[in-house]
């Protein structure tokens, strides 16, 4: 039976905007973003790109509409692109990538540990001199952190080695970003030091930085100019964005605060393995364990008041600003106390 409000931890999308976000948001300065490009949207573009190391950016409703219009641009109809095994861009986005962009996803293995992939791979895939009728590969795709491994990160060194790979080989390169603020806090480094070498990279405002909606896709100017054109076509222009926008400028602010969630997200890693669960020390935000029976571990969780998510072969948390540690504690304190607590695999 569950007692007490609930713990929500199935994504650091749940987070809502506190008092202060939605006062910034009722006072921004807006304009038609279609028509004259809306003044707090364009500050918002502006100092995402600035942050990202990028010549310019785009507001967009969702990450899964930044990355198509990236692979939109990037890609002919039939084309290859490469992505790790699991990407969002392969698992989490209803084949918009071969639908809408017309790409052929070709999954690369976990090479280097969870999430990521070598160079080696990359070089065995992007050969384009196959026969004419043999597929082109025009693109990889990178993300950072990944989300089905469990958030892990790429360090500057690796991502560079990736990118050299792919420019060698004549590929066009797209970051998928959404947690890429996560691997900057969890690594220490600007944002923009994980994005060099790439053409585009999509980022996140409403995973866990408390922003209702948004994220932004970022490259050179002419890629933007042409961005816009494809966002409006998907129907993703928008008036008086500056509302939207105004809460994505103070999210901006509040990037360090993740370093929080990763504690916290250690702190349930740690007091899971107490309990006998099987589970990996989390790199940033997110926890992933493993479970014999993912249906009934869910079901568990849920009758004491915690909510998680599935992935293949286990169950995910994701920790984010709105469970603060004292709600850690009380989820691991719900769980010990479980008439029926779930087995580790």
């Amino acid at each position: 039976m569950t007692t007490g409000r609930r713990i929500d931890l199935r994504s650091d999308t749940v987070t809502q905007p506190d008092e202060k976000m939605r006062v910034a948001m009722s006072a921004a300065e807006v304009g038609d973003d279609v028509l004259d490009h809306d003044p707090t949207m364009r500050r918002l573009e502006e100092e995402t790109a600035a942050r990202l190391g990028m010549a310019a950016a785009l507001w967009v409703p969702s990450g899964t509409m930044g990355n198509l219009i990236a692979l939109f641009l990037h890609l002919r109809r039939g084309d290859r692109f490469l992505a790790s095994a699991a990407a969002h861009v392969l698992e989490a986005e209803l084949g918009s990538a071969a639908w809408l962009a017309g790409g052929m996803p070709h999954a690369l293995p976990w090479t280097e540990g969870p999430g990521r992939v070598s160079v080696e791979d990359v070089r065995a895939f992007a050969g384009n001199s196959a026969p004419y009728y043999a597929l082109t590969t025009r693109l990889l795709c990178l993300e950072n952190t990944h989300n089905f491994a469990g958030g892990t990160v790429t360090p500057p060194d690796e991502h560079a080695k990736l990118v050299s790979a792919a420019s060698e080989a004549n590929l066009l390169v797209h970051l998928d970003g959404a947690r890429l603020w996560n691997a900057s806090v969890a690594l220490g480094v600007p944002p923009a030091a994980l994005t060099v070498g790439v053409d585009t990279v999509q980022v996140c405002l409403s995973k866990g930085l408390g922003a209702p909606v948004g994220s932004l896709v970022a490259g050179s100017k002419a890629f933007v100019t042409e961005a816009r054109r494809v966002r409006k076509m998907l129907g993703g222009g928008v008036r008086q964005g500056g509302v939207l926008a105004a809460a994505g400028l103070l999210a901006l602010e509040r990037i360090e605060d993740l370093a929080q969630d990763h504690v916290n997200a250690t702190t349930l890693a740690l007091g899971l393995a107490e309990l006998g669960w099987q589970v990996v020390r989390p790199q940033t935000n997110i926890v992933i364990a493993a479970v014999p029976d993912t249906g009934a571990a869910l079901q568990s969780l849920d009758r004491v008041g915690v909510l998680a998510t599935a992935v293949p072969g286990g169950v995910r948390f994701v920790t984010h600003r709105d469970v603060p540690a004292h709600d850690i504690a009380e989820a691991l304190r719900r769980v010990t106390a479980a008439s029926d607590p779930v087995p580790a695999a």
